[in-house]
């Protein structure tokens, strides 16, 4: 009789090493290729693909889902979706274009230290919590044109005060244009300022892992938090780059406020949910962040799928992205 013998894994990729200069590992690489060849995989699945243990497939997609290159669905078995390529190598180059940005930064407070200057060159380090709140009002209240936040917990300024601020200059018809990390949003009432701000003129993204706190004002001056410290920059390349990383961040972050344009497709909870989905949390993140029950996300979820004529949370977000129900 003939024994035929196992031939091993189906999916037995070569070492990959096209990510590892965007500091992703040969391991998570090949976890993720796994996941590009079979979409909303579970565990157990890419186990079989793979031929590695659970706990180390396990291990690899905490990874990818900290990495940003695969997220989970809701449900059980939990499956897993890899993000697309592109957009995903994208979000790895600007991390790293972010920590350059920041270790020049850090460079150049060391050589102020240094050369123990005293306001002279572009750089001014600012100490105190009320030094630091003083300047970031002044800052703002002194724009003309507009003001670039990269809004990232903790803050120097109560949100409280911050959120004053802006409604105030807002009227006065300054042009504000802020993307808010997403661990300031964790808060419903956190959200809920953050939308009201939106809808009274402000121009409001949310992503997840900002790599600092910014303030620009008029692309003149920057002030920028690195610690219990704020750093404020004048004219420069160094202010330069920062706008320029501002504008990318900007490129890959969520519309914050959904519009209506479509025929009142979607009701002003719907337009939450989509928003927080399409900046991809789970249903789980969303329903704390809402303050609503998982299984109350999961059917607006599936409500907004059906409207959309989707089949995935992704092609529904690919598809309210198309037909401008997200606002640019």
């Amino acid at each position: 009789m003939l024994v035929r013998r196992n031939p091993g894994p189906a999916f037995a990729p070569a070492p990959a090493r096209v990510l590892e200069g965007l500091g992703v590992c040969c391991e998570d690489e090949q976890v993720y290729r796994a996941l590009l060849a079979r979409p909303d995989a579970t565990i157990s699945e890419l186990v079989l693909e793979l031929g590695w243990p659970t706990s180390k497939v396990a291990k690899h997609l905490r990874s990818l889902e900290t990495l940003g290159l695969a997220s989970r669905t809701s449900g059980r078995p939990a499956r897993f979706t890899p993000a697309v390529p592109e957009a995903a190598v994208e979000v790895l180059a600007l991390r790293q274009q972010a920590a350059i940005v920041q270790a020049r930064i850090n460079a150049a407070v060391l050589a102020q230290e240094f050369r123990a200057a005293d306001g002279a060159g572009p750089f001014t380090v600012l100490r105190g919590r009320e030094a630091i709140a003083q300047r970031f009002f002044q800052a703002q209240q002194t724009a003309t044109r507009e003001v670039l936040i990269l809004d990232k917990p903790p803050y120097a300024v109560e949100p409280s005060d911050r959120q004053r601020l802006r409604r105030e200059l807002l009227r006065n018809g300054l042009a504000y244009r802020t993307i808010y990390d997403m661990e300031g949003l964790a808060d419903p009432l956190d959200l809920l300022a953050a939308r009201e701000l939106g809808e009274a003129g402000e121009d409001a993204r949310m992503l997840r892992d900002l790599p600092m706190m910014l303030v620009v004002t008029d692309r003149r001056t920057g002030l920028l938090q690195t610690g219990q410290d704020v750093v404020e920059i004048g004219r420069s390349a160094l202010l330069d780059g920062l706008v320029v990383l501002f504008e990318l961040l900007w490129q890959r972050a969520t519309p914050l406020v959904v519009t209506r344009e479509v025929g009142g497709l979607l009701s002003a909870e719907d337009e939450r949910l989509l928003a927080l989905a399409a900046a991809g949390l789970t249903d789980q993140a969303i329903a704390r962040r809402l303050g609503v029950a998982q299984r109350t996300v999961e059917r607006r979820m599936q409500r907004i799928m059906k409207a959309l004529d989707a089949t995935t949370r992704f092609q529904a977000g690919l598809r309210a992205g198309h037909q401008g129900l997200l606002k640019t």
